[in-house]
């Protein structure tokens, strides 16, 4: 670690400290500057746990026992986003890139973990967990290799399979705002009062992030969170008896729900693992460059990978959900020019202290899903665009547009209409009508088999 001393006229430090991932800055600013790093990744981290919660059948308004079990998966995907933040940024030999990385759960398992727990309720649970150990420990591995396959996976590829993550959420948003899956067939499903919080949390959020700088136009979505958050709580849509019921301090639990083998969650999970860890060398690549001015090197590279499959691996043991780099947060380094990975330890501390305090996990289960429905329509919108952004440095010749037409007519139509494939193996099924996995598939495919020349 480098001297923690900033000289005078560098309130943090000189540039080529700041370029520097083993510098210190002065604590009192180091420990603000890895609180904004929570607080830019915080509802994106963990929105996925409710999301799994719901679709499974103990979330928001089912009435049901085993409600405790979201706030205990809520917990858990911060405990482990810190964790996991923790293998990338301390030295443990060659796991973890010894960079500012930020870790948490992606929306990008969401398509393949929805269908798998979908109406299971806590049943379904045992094998969710037990595929994101498997798809960790393989996600593990691709650290030896992941340099050498990123040829597979050029923009045309990387790029539809995030337009299609954000297509296969974007009922998922709608439907929250609108009351979610309990008033579906009631008169509330729909009705002012359900949209008037979600859009709120809209409308506050594209305020604040085009009309505001720094850390508050990044923290946008959770600043509209908040604003719809007061707005339901006015309307008498809030209510405090988790927190209340809720343990002041809680230790995971390892296999918490049980262990079962199922095929169709596991091939999907580690299919996912391939397509994270080459998002993970985008964000290495982005956060070296953004804040250092270089490349990232295959070592960085490597490491990074390695601390996503082991993050991901140890959160599924205890019932979190799979990690990966934040992209957000590279964003946040490009901002602040801090290249620190002391910086991020910090956040990540906070993370695992929230994480092992249920009634933070509480707190957060407060916020109807309604107005949550408000801030995943946006964020889902953004997976969206960030795909379209990728598929932007694509030279559109024919060739690549049959590719593209081809994977997101065959994906997209199945995610539509999974009916169509009701005479195949229930393993089958899961793994296809995502849409997501063939279009993946499809993707990678024909762009390893078509000529070039293709006129």
């Amino acid at each position: 670690m480098t001297d923690a001393t900033a000289p005078k006229g560098h309130p943090i430090g000189t540039p080529e400290q700041l370029a520097d991932p083993d510098y210190m800055p002065p604590l009192g600013k180091a420990v603000p500057l890895g609180l904004q790093h929570v607080l830019a990744m915080f509802a994106s981290n963990v929105t996925p746990a409710i999301i799994i919660a719901g679709a499974a059948g103990f979330g928001y308004g089912s009435n049901s026992p085993d409600f405790p079990n979201m706030i205990y998966m809520i917990q858990m995907v911060m405990l482990f986003a810190g964790i996991a933040t923790l293998f990338q940024s301390i030295d443990l030999g060659p796991v973890g890139a010894r960079l500012p990385i930020v870790q948490g759960t992606s929306f990008a398992f969401l398509p393949v973990m929805i269908p798998a727990v979908a109406g299971q309720g806590i049943a379904g649970m045992a094998g969710l967990m037990t595929g994101i150990v498997i798809g960790g420990l393989f996600h593990f591995s691709l650290g030896f290799i992941v340099t050498k396959i990123r040829h597979a996976l050029p923009p045309l590829v990387t790029g539809l399979i995030v337009l299609m993550i954000g297509l296969a959420l974007l009922k998922v948003g709608i439907q929250y705002a609108a009351g979610g899956v309990p008033k579906l067939g009631t008169p509330e499903f729909g009705s002012l009062a359900m949209w008037l919080p979600a859009l709120v949390v809209i409308l506050v959020t594209l305020a604040v992030k085009f009309f505001t700088r720094g850390l508050l136009s990044l923290s946008a979505v959770l600043v509209g969170l908040v604003a719809g958050y007061l707005v339901s709580l006015a309307m008498g849509q809030v209510s405090f008896g988790s927190v209340a019921n809720a343990p002041v301090f809680e230790l995971p639990m390892p296999f918490r729900w049980g262990i079962e083998f199922n095929a169709a969650i596991i091939i999907g999970m580690c299919f996912m693992a391939i397509i994270s860890a080459i998002e993970t060398v985008g964000d290495v690549s982005g956060i070296t460059k953004g804040g250092a001015g270089r490349e990232a090197t295959d070592r960085e590279v490597g490491g990074a990978t390695f601390a996503d499959g082991l993050g991901s691996a140890v959160a599924g043991v205890f019932g979190g959900l799979p990690n990966t780099s934040f992209s957000q947060n590279v964003g946040l380094i490009s901002m602040t020019g801090v290249m620190s990975r002391h910086v991020v330890t910090i956040g990540a501390l906070f993370l695992i202290v929230c994480g092992l305090v249920p009634k933070v996990g509480a707190a957060v289960s407060t916020v109807p899903i309604n107005v949550l429905g408000g801030a995943v329509i946006v964020m889902f919108g953004m997976v969206c665009a960030a795909g379209v952004n990728m598929l932007s440095e694509v030279v559109w010749n024919r060739r690549n547009m049959v590719i593209f037409a081809i994977s997101l007519s065959v994906g997209f139509g199945l995610q539509l209409e999974p009916s169509a494939l009701q005479h195949l193996p229930q393993t089958a099924q899961v793994l296809l009508t995502s849409g997501l996995l063939p279009a993946a598939g499809l993707s990678i495919l024909l762009n390893l088999l078509l000529p070039e020349d293709l006129h």
